[in-house]
């Protein structure tokens, strides 16, 4: 059972990485390298404040502002020096890993001593009296279901405030700018500032993932933001192919849901024995499924809807 809460949990924090890369692959149709070192930028900012005497939610909030700063410069070197969408992504990628060591001060900071959330979650259950519970007929530890409850919460919060604020009118405008940026500018509005602050606000949310997450695992580590990306758009295309519908809020639910069973298909691979050294390697095999299969899935629909020709002629 704590293998499966641990794949929930996880799962929901790294929702906010699938729900950045939403933003900016799937809205700006903007392949933004940046979220590799954001992811561990917010990670590093959260472990050198926090080793520092700074609370929890001081510390993922400033990892969520930088993660922003991330952003925001891949949208300046797109939009300003006209460097090309990929390239601005990965310069600011690989920037940020001296940037992260710096943070750090090394290449692992552990967290062990400091007060996280996970920590003041396990506060939380202390609070009822009992340190496991029967769930579906197993033990569950109270620590991990108020950590499942919390880290819901907070996908929920965010999920909320982005349909909210995407059907605002900056928000229209910044999906606009993903469909037609052509029009955008012959409305007077400047489709460079809309797209980076799209950027900003992509990378901050996966900058608050990769704070969230190591304050669960316990430790910030400067290689952690590899294949985070294909994680992220794996969820999306996992979600997509959930909901069925290009609908905007299903859209955001999907790319949560995606992340969630993204990483149960992980846990039950490792369950079912899969060496830790080949988690990469699967992970590559479920995104080569996550693209294939809804394609291959929409064809044998069509096959099969199809009318049958034929007939005899006189």
């Amino acid at each position: 059972m704590s293998l499966l809460l641990g794949a929930f949990i996880i799962g929901l924090i790294l929702a906010l990485v699938a729900l950045g890369v939403f933003i900016s692959f799937r809205i700006y149709h903007f392949p933004d390298m940046t979220a590799e070192g954001s992811i561990t930028l917010g990670a590093a900012v959260a472990a050198a404040l926090l080793v520092t005497g700074h609370s929890p939610m001081y510390a993922t909030l400033a990892a969520a502002g930088a993660g922003a700063v991330a952003g925001l410069i891949t949208g300046v070197l797109h939009t300003r020096f006209k460097i090309n969408a990929l390239l601005s992504g990965i310069i600011v990628m690989t920037a940020l890993y001296s940037v992260n060591l710096h943070v750090m001060g090394k290449s692992n900071v552990p967290l062990m001593n400091v007060t996280t959330f996970a920590d003041q979650a396990a506060g939380i259950a202390a609070q009822f009296g009992t340190e496991k519970v029967l769930l579906f007929g197993r033990e569950a530890a109270i620590r991990d279901l108020t950590l499942l409850g919390l880290s819901l919460g907070l996908v929920i919060l965010v999920g909320v405030l982005l349909y909210a604020f995407f059907r605002t009118h900056l928000g229209l405008a910044m999906r606009a700018t993903g469909d037609n940026d052509q029009m955008v500018r012959a409305l007077g509005s400047s489709d460079g500032v809309l797209l980076t602050g799209g950027l900003a606000l992509s990378n901050a949310l996966v900058a608050m993932a990769g704070a969230l997450l190591a304050q669960y695992q316990g430790f910030a580590d400067a290689q952690m933001g590899i294949g985070m990306l294909v994680w992220g758009l794996a969820s999306v295309i996992i979600g997509e192919a959930l909901v069925g519908t290009n609908r905007f809020g299903y859209l955001l639910a999907g790319a949560v849901f995606g992340s969630i069973l993204f990483r149960l298909l992980v846990a039950v691979a490792l369950r079912w024995g899969l060496d830790p050294n080949d988690l990469k390697l699967i992970t590559a095999v479920f995104v080569f499924a996550a693209l294939v299969l809804p394609g291959s899935f929409a064809k044998l629909r069509r096959r099969l809807s199809a009318p049958v020709s034929g007939g005899s002629r006189a």
